[in-house]
């Protein structure tokens, strides 16, 4: 009965606590497309993903009902920083689900305002607000509309003035002003750029950015530079959709070595206390990790003690160079794209190019050879063949029907002087050539399934692309990719354009192997130069691949991707035509923004790529 009663009490001061509108929520994930385009198209930057906010203290002053209940504490705010758009994972603040909605696509915009950015001096988070909205609204006179109505609507949901301390009262005054008349506070200089303090910060105001974005950069940095999390593994899911941004503190890590600590349970106030407890990681269980780490406001980072992250190190070093593949040549020097300084480096990477040092000639395998007969069999039917090409001005034969079709319209008055009444045959040509560039990174070492891993459903791709093309006769060129620090981006051949395809080559594709990181800019713009040399009308760029940039320096985040672009809008310049097939589940999030729209594609399950990417290229070259 207590329990019972106890339910319905949660529930009743719950309903009345919760400032929300379930039945009007907006999910980030349903806006998250139209708001990347508000963001884009009124100049924000292009490189920056669009990611869910964390869940913050805001310290504000809460009412009886929600101390009661234990709510209200906490709020998502927006914030942008050098790589992400964070917006809240849901809105549910207004009783109009287009508020709510209206809401993210102001944030998107206000987003895009100078003082947004990490780059601008701040003024204070009152006075950044103002400048950025009145900035924001003097560009796009369109969005006046909807932020009068956001701010009518807000206005509503703030507390009484005339009940606030007189300090916090001067505080909630500031605000109404600027929210009410952003372009006349922004005119009146930073004189009222700084509420004046009281017991409790201000109510939050969701219509603004965040005050206090986490500053995590180190934590992030520390996190990166583990080799053991430079190449996830492909098969690896999502723990959480719901990825949040967390506030961080280094702190030391326990040595495991004092013995017991002694302690009264009464002391333990809350998980998101530190305490520097003499236990080591052995003996953590790690089954509701996740669930501790939500209800925490700041996560302790430390280095670990263990050799993990040596032994990794140890097992990436370049082998001998009597067991590594045989290197051709000194190195091509290239450049890469640096964003911050919006300019070319140089000479900045080095691809080294390699040829596979155990490669035995070998028949096509057992287990792809049904597949491979049923493919050069569609697929010679695109083989270039000799056609009649009716209607004429000229020919080799007369057409009957196009003459009979002439002789009618004469009768009927309809007289034509360029009568194409010949026919004649002719070779219809298929003037392309396509490289294929796959990625051979320490990713495709993962499992796609109890019996296969990663680089085996790229060896059987390249197996049945292979017997594909030669059924056309279309020229191809295989290469594949990995990479070690900058000066190290090793370009393996498989195929060049002067070779046929034969048990030669098929040796190489079986010999490929996971190599290192994934610096694909430099391999797309190698790959760029060797196919713009072939003398074709269509020239198509086929990149295969699993995981997003990385290296272990900083080709990393948004600078790999950047790079990235930057090569790609380079070989679309020289004629080529790049199209990326991918494994990554996680793709939506970047490829777009690199290939456009319409130039990638995902296979979901990684085990279909070699049946799936013959008959992509089909399409692609209909």
């Amino acid at each position: 009965m207590e329990e019972f009663v106890g339910k319905i009490w949660h529930r009743y001061i719950n309903d009345r606590a919760i400032k929300e509108y379930p039945e009007a929520r907006v999910d980030l994930d349903d806006i998250r497309h139209a708001a990347a385009i508000m963001f884009r198209s009124l100049g924000g930057e292009g490189g920056l993903r669009i990611d869910n906010a964390t869940e913050l203290d805001h310290g504000a002053r809460r009412s009886i009902l929600q101390r009661i209940a234990g709510t209200g504490s906490k709020i998502q705010l927006a914030w942008r920083d050098e790589e992400s758009l964070r917006l809240p994972g849901a809105i549910a603040l207004f009783q109009d689900k287009s508020l709510n909605r209206d809401l993210y696509l102001w944030l998107a915009a206000l987003a895009t305002s100078s003082h947004a950015t990490a780059e601008n001096v701040s003024h204070g988070w009152l006075a950044d607000n103002c400048k950025g909205a009145a900035q924001l609204l003097q560009r796009w006179p369109g969005m006046h509309k909807r932020y009068r109505r956001l701010v009518e609507a807000h206005l509503q949901q703030r507390p009484q003035i005339d009940a606030l301390p007189k300090a916090e009262r001067l505080q909630e005054e500031a605000i109404v002003r600027a929210l009410k008349n952003p372009e006349n506070y922004a005119n009146s200089g930073y004189s009222e750029s700084a509420p004046p303090a009281a017991k409790h910060p201000p109510q939050p105001v969701p219509l603004w950015l965040h005050p206090e974005p986490p500053q995590t950069s180190a934590a992030v940095a520390a996190s990166r530079s583990d080799p053991d999390d430079a190449e996830a593994p492909a098969s690896r899911k999502k723990e959480d959709q719901q990825q949040k941004r967390r506030k961080a503190e280094r702190v030391d890590m326990p040595e495991g070595k004092e013995g017991l600590l002694a302690f009264r349970l009464e002391s333990l106030f809350s998980w998101s206390e530190f305490v520097n407890v003499d236990r080591t990681t052995e003996d953590d269980d790690d089954d509701d990790a996740q669930r501790t780490a939500d209800d925490m406001d700041m996560i302790s980072v430390a280095r670990d003690n263990q050799p993990a992250a040596s032994k990794v190190r140890f097992d990436l070093d370049l082998p001998a160079d009597e067991y590594d593949d045989i290197r051709l040549g000194e190195g091509i020097p290239l450049p890469e794209w640096d964003y911050k300084q919006q300019q070319l480096v140089k000479d900045y990477c080095a691809i080294q190019p390699m040829l596979a040092r155990e490669a035995e000639a070998i028949p096509l395998p057992p287990k792809l050879r049904a597949q491979a007969r049923k493919l050069r069999s569609q697929f010679e039917m695109l083989r270039p063949q000799r056609h009649w090409f009716s209607r004429q001005q000229e020919g080799t034969e007369l057409d009957l029907d196009s003459y009979l079709s002439h002789l009618t319209d004469r009768k009927l008055g309809r007289f034509s002087s360029d009568a194409a009444v010949y026919r004649e045959c002719r070779n219809s040509t298929r003037d392309l050539a396509c490289l294929l560039l796959a990625d051979l990174s320490l990713s495709t070492d993962a499992y796609v399934n109890d019996d296969e891993r990663v680089i085996d459903t790229i060896r059987d791709s390249l197996f049945l692309f292979s017997e594909a093309l030669s059924a056309t006769g279309d020229p191809f060129a295989l290469y594949g990719f990995s990479s070690r620090h900058r000066d190290h981006v090793r370009f393996n051949l498989i195929k060049n354009f002067a070779e046929s395809y034969n048990e030669h080559v098929r040796g190489r594709i079986n010999a490929i192997k996971p190599g290192y990181y994934t610096r694909i800019g430099a391999a797309i713009r190698q790959s760029s130069k060797i196919l713009a040399s072939q003398q074709a009308a269509q020239k198509i760029l086929l990149i295969l691949t699993d995981g997003k940039p990385n290296d272990l320096d900083k080709y990393e985040g948004r600078y790999g991707i950047e790079d990235t672009r930057m090569a790609i809008l380079e070989a679309q310049e020289m004629g080529l035509q790049p199209f990326c097939v991918t494994i990554d589940t996680e793709a939506k999030d970047y490829l777009p923004y690199l290939f456009g729209s319409r130039s990638w594609i995902l296979v979901r399950d990684a085990a279909e790529l070699p049946r799936k990417l013959p008959m992509l290229y089909a399409r692609l070259t209909h």
